[in-house]
Formats: structure tokens, sequence, C-alpha cells
């Protein structure tokens, strides 16, 4: 049985030549064509895609979006990316949204279907540079508004611990972890312990 891929891309000439590429293996085979995500998600159903290549750029719902959107409703479905752009910052969201790796547009015959291949089998293909950029995303943190204490405070939260167990584990009053939350809350601009764990985990906050 033929594993089944869908090509979001809204370059016509890109999104043909993969599926060239795809068509023309023994174990691929392209189910879907589409130039924007909103057609390719109402076709999600009957496509039943096991593995999705992604533009980042598109109109109207992003690649980043659009992954986001199909790992919800098929969480089984590998999401690649297929980008011109070896941007950090997209690179970084995207993996967040749950694509499983990269494939960049220029790459040759071989490498598209040996990106493929390595994606079924569990790895995360991507360029050596686009590889270095998620490592360094991974070791600098954003500038955090949150003190070293506040960070302490919301690692232990992240941990599961009570007020009573933080206060005794920082040596510090009950009432003294509570006043740390309210500033947390304060600075990050939200009204649950969940959220501020999101925002913080979301940039690196923890420390």
């Amino acid at each position: 049985m033929k594993k089944r891929i869908t090509i979001i891309e809204d370059n016509r000439v890109i999104r043909e030549g993969f599926a060239a590429v795809i068509d023309g293996t023994a174990d691929y085979q392209v189910c879907g064509q589409y130039s924007n995500c909103e057609e390719a998600l109402k076709k999600l159903p009957s496509d039943k895609p096991d593995l999705v290549l992604m533009d980042i750029g598109l109109p109207g719902i992003s690649g980043i979006e659009g992954t986001e959107r199909i790992k919800k409703r098929c969480p089984e479905c590998i999401v690649l990316i297929i980008t011109v752009l070896e941007d950090s910052d997209k690179v970084f969201r995207s993996l967040c949204a749950g694509a499983g790796g990269y494939i960049v547009k220029n790459s040759d015959t071989e490498n598209i279907v040996r990106s493929i291949s390595e994606a079924f089998a569990g790895g995360a293909p991507m360029s050596l540079n686009i590889a270095k950029m998620v490592v360094q995303s991974f070791k600098v943190p954003q500038d955090s508004p949150l003190s070293e204490r506040e960070r302490e405070v919301l690692r232990n939260i992240a941990e599961g611990k009570s007020y009573s167990k933080i206060a005794n584990d920082l040596f510090i009053s009950k009432e003294t972890v509570r006043s740390h939350i309210k500033n947390i809350y304060q600075k990050l601009a939200v009204n649950s312990k969940a959220e501020a764990l999101k925002i913080a985990g979301g940039n690196r906050w923890f420390g």
C-alpha cells in the first residue's frame, strides 16, 4: 500500500515538480495538490494523507497555522515544511506547531525522496543550516520579563508543587509565593497558571 501525500504549495511549477518526483516512486503517491491551506483543509477527510508537504509562505492561512490545524485534526499525519528561506524564527514556530522537519525547495530529487523516507521512519529531516538554527534557538532564550526568583517559582509550579511546598523549598513564606505569582500574572498579562506556563514555556523563560 503506497503512502498518501498531499502537497500544499502556491507555486504551480514547484508543486507539480514535487508531485512528479513523488508519483515516480514505488512507495508514495500524491493524493492531493493545493495552492492554499483553505482548500487542502476542506479535502483533508477525503484525501486522508499520511504526510503533507506544506509551503511555509502561503497566502491566507500560513504554513505555520496550517500545520497546527492539520496536526489537531490528524495527529498521526506527518507535516514537512517546504521553504526557500531558512528563517530560524519560522523554523522554531513551525516545529512548535507540530512540523516534523523541513525540505528546502531547491533540493534535488534524491534528497526530496530521502527526506520523506526519513520522516516516515520517525526522523526529522532538515538541512544542516536549519538544524544549527534550531539548536541556537533553544540555546538562546529571549529576554525574559521575569526575575530569577519568579522563574524559579514558575519552574516549581510547572513541577506541580503546592504553594506550601514551594515556600518550604525556596525558604520563603507562602504569602511571598502568592506575591511572586501575582507579579508573574501581571507581567505576562495572564489570569491562570496554565496560561503563564504556556507563555513562559513557549518563550523558554524558565531558565
